[in-house]
């Protein structure tokens, strides 16, 4: 019998557990439209309670959270300050312009994340021609940005900063948990840097779905009513809360083993030749690469790989993501090393 695929291309891939699975087959249900489904009012009762907001309001997706928070917090024709490198300007199809006409202005940070000094060289003078700029977006933690994450003084240095402006601060918190176990310190710690936060609970929670946007009761309303318009209105949603109540109670502490699987796959690929990677920047589940081009491509490398039953992503010319979850154990991690380095070597 083969050997199973090893899956490093994201923590979106992952599956509910036999126990996740126990929790969805009993979840109780009602019409969510309505607010009558008591599971999805426990689950958002508990994220506002973990988050220290006032309310939170459960959405399909982490991308569907993000851009209820952009359609609360701007106007047609006002901008949002993000990272180049940010997911809401990278990989949300144009969103923000689409459903709420908001521009999203990239600016460069470090390794995906934003400080004072960035964003008060990119905020714009008051003029007509000028779109006014009304949101920051920080990604904690950053996925193209190298699964970085913020230490605590620098998301309040961007709070306050932004509080002073009258800028509203947005938190795509998607891997939020990720950053918390990696830093040591609290969601709801994180959280009071925003005025909004999106929590995704189908990357290393390992949900089939769901995801959580929390903030004050007003700005929850004003959000729940971009949720009908965006199409995801819900009723018996209580079937995935279930699910991301589960993870609540299972899941975010064993995050750690990711950590530490991702570290060991970064430390075992480290020493080839033919492979550039920063230990350093390896602080949570995704470990960037590069391949010398003397080498090949990334692609190639990929390509390759995928033959050997380890699947990964490549995201650039010469550089690739791994990504390591729930369903990767230290053998699977130690089968990627091995069909790295095998397929390396033979050129």
């Amino acid at each position: 019998m083969p050997e199973p695929i090893v899956e490093l291309r994201s923590d979106t891939q992952t599956r509910p557990t036999a126990g996740m699975r126990q929790a969805i087959a009993q979840a109780e249900v009602g019409d969510d439209t309505c607010g009558e489904d008591p599971t999805v009012n426990r689950l958002e009762a508990r994220m506002a309670e973990i988050l220290g907001k006032e309310a939170a309001v459960f959405a399909c997706t982490a991308t569907q959270a993000n851009q209820m928070a952009v359609w609360t917090h701007c106007r047609r024709g006002e901008e949002l300050l993000i990272d180049e490198t940010g997911h809401i300007g990278n990989y949300e199809a144009g969103a923000p312009a689409a459903l709420s006409g908001v521009s999203t202005r990239m600016v460069r940070g470090d390794h995906g994340r934003l400080d004072v000094e960035v964003l008060a060289a990119a905020l714009r003078s008051p003029a007509l021609y000028h779109s006014p700029t009304r949101l920051v977006c920080v990604e904690n933690s950053t996925n193209l940005g190298g699964g970085r994450t913020y230490p605590l003084q620098q998301l309040q240095r961007v709070r306050t900063w932004a509080g002073e402006q009258g800028l509203a601060v947005h938190l795509d918190g998607a891997r939020l948990f990720n950053a918390c176990i990696a830093r040591g310190y609290q969601a709801r710690d994180a959280a009071a840097c925003a005025d909004t936060v999106t929590i995704c609970f189908s990357k290393g929670l390992g949900c089939p779905m769901g995801a959580v946007l929390a903030g004050t009761a007003e700005n929850m309303q004003r959000a729940r009513r971009a949720r009908t318009i965006f199409g995801g209105s819900l009723r018996q949603a209580g079937i995935p809360a279930a699910a991301c109540l589960y993870a609540l109670e299972h899941h975010i502490d064993r995050l750690a083993d990711d950590h530490q699987n991702a570290r060991r796959f970064a430390e075992g690929i480290a020493s080839l030749p033919q492979i550039r990677i920063d230990l350093n920047a390896v602080e949570t589940n995704l470990v960037f690469f590069e391949v010398a081009s003397e080498w090949g491509t990334a692609a190639e490398l990929a390509a390759g790989l995928q033959q050997q039953g380890v699947l990964l992503y490549d995201v650039g010319p010469q550089r690739l993501r791994a990504c390591t979850h729930l369903d990767v154990d230290r053998n699977g991690i130690d089968r990627g090393v091995a069909a790295i380095r095998e397929l390396v070597s033979t050129r």
